[in-house]
């Protein structure tokens, strides 16, 4: 497709000119004699790229600039003028002019301009592209009440500053709530930075969080910037937090309290500007009564509690769920599209999906790979759905020397427990009485990776 460009300017052989020389360039141009006739020509025509006049008769360059911006903010206009000054060109860049271009103009300047203005508008074309597809991953699928009063809660609580605290099992979205509250909020245009608490040893939690200076302890080999700062002007989610340590959650508070930042090893404290959504799959009541959780922090990020349901508590929105997987998977995991039988479907809602959303995800992605045909049958949720659990007896069943069996024993113990606590490894090691850095090394040596 042609790009369209409008060239508003009261001089006839300067429209002409520039009218020859992109056609020329395979572009389709319109002309305007004044800021008017422009202004006219806009709506009519929708050009990608506007060259305005400065200096014109009746409405000038610059108060037609800002009518135009008024009509489309997103507008793109390069301004010409033959008395080019500073003050001129700060104030056209003042009211969104992308560039420019003085009198007599040079061929070269201007298609060069022209290009990179074309260009700029390519890249913002993706990146609304590109965001409009992640906020379609991202997006709460289901109709259920349980559904509906998260989202209601959602809804209510987005546009205001509250913090937010998500509870609910492994696997129920908690991450889609606190991207959906972002999104809905004054900071969606900000950065939204995540922090799985669980997945960082204790001792880097802190660097993680408020950064370190260059030499502070053994291998700070340059300064780094933490994920409050990061995250300043926008939000901080601060996933699985009921697994930080003591002396983290008292740095956390005071961030929370002063809204400043020290990293570690500076002497100069960082004021940040950042929203915390938190989010566990603790009882974090049962946590501070039993010393691991701080509760002036649970009161400081518990101001608005949401608590996600279990995907056994919304059966019925299974069916519109395994739809949207089917259809993501087929756009960004390389997938073809398969349709489910109403057996399938059928037989998948009646399933107790511990994982409850991941799982479900995850079961519907193997049935599109393994299944034969173009849709899947509910003979093939029989067969398929749950593969996996017996893939370690068969493993262990292959083994020829006792060691080796016990060899492959823990790494199947260790992967199933992991899997269990959606690798939370500060949960598993708990739960199997051993240290965590043990289970770190063990991680390390059977070379366990979360799918």
């Amino acid at each position: 497709m042609a790009k369209r460009v409008l060239v508003v300017d009261d001089e006839r052989g300067v429209r002409e000119a520039l009218k020859q020389l992109l056609e020329y360039e395979d572009m389709e141009v319109r002309t305007a004699e004044s800021g008017s006739e422009g202004l006219d020509a806009y709506d009519e025509f929708h050009p990608h790229l506007v060259l305005l006049d400065v200096k014109m008769a009746g409405m000038d360059g610059l108060e037609t600039l800002a009518k135009l911006r008024e009509v489309d903010s997103n507008a793109q206009v390069v301004m010409i003028s033959g008395h080019g000054t500073i003050q001129t060109a700060v104030e056209a860049t003042q009211l969104g002019a992308y560039d420019f271009l003085e009198k007599p103009l040079d061929t070269d300047r201007i298609l060069l301009t022209l290009r990179n203005a074309f260009d700029r508008i390519a890249l913002e074309s993706e990146n609304e592209r590109l965001r409009a597809s992640v906020a379609d991953q991202y997006d709460m699928v289901g109709s259920s009440k349980a559904i509906r009063d998260v989202l209601d809660v959602i809804e209510k609580v987005a546009p205001t500053q509250a913090r937010v605290l998500i509870t609910g099992e492994n696997g129920v979205g908690k991450e889609l709530v606190a991207r959906a509250i972002h999104t809905g909020s004054p900071r969606a245009a900000k950065p939204f930075v995540e922090v799985n608490c669980a997945a960082i040893p204790s001792e880097l939690i802190e660097s993680e969080l408020f950064g370190h200076v260059k030499g502070s302890f053994t291998g700070a080999f340059a300064d780094r910037t933490g994920k409050f700062e990061q995250a300043d002007g926008g939000t901080l989610f601060l996933d699985e937090v009921g697994d930080m340590s003591l002396d983290a959650q008292a740095k956390v508070l005071r961030a929370l309290q002063e809204g400043v930042v020290t990293r570690i090893g500076a002497t100069k404290s960082a004021k940040v500007d950042v929203r915390v959504i938190a989010a566990t799959n603790k009882k974090v009541e049962e946590e501070i009564e039993n010393g691991r959780f701080r509760e002036d922090l649970y009161y400081r990020l518990n101001v608005v509690p949401i608590e996600v349901p279990p995907l056994r508590a919304r059966r019925g929105d299974i069916a519109p769920m395994i739809e949207r997987f089917v259809s993501d998977l087929a756009v960004y995991g390389g997938l073809g599209s398969k349709k489910f039988s109403a057996d399938a479907v059928a037989a998948l809602e009646q399933r107790e999906w511990a994982g409850n959303v991941r799982e479900l995800r995850n079961a519907v992605e193997r049935l599109m790979i393994l299944s034969v045909g173009d849709e899947v049958k509910v003979s093939d949720v029989q067969r398929i759905a749950a593969a996996g659990v017996d893939d370690d007896v068969g493993t262990l069943a292959q083994c020829e020397t006792f060691e080796e069996f016990k060899v492959e024993a823990e790494r199947a113990f260790l992967l199933g427990k992991l899997v269990e606590n959606d690798w939370n490894v500060s949960e598993t090691a708990r739960k199997l009485a051993m240290p965590r850095s043990n289970l770190y090394k063990k991680i390390d040596k059977y070379g366990l990776q979360r799918k």
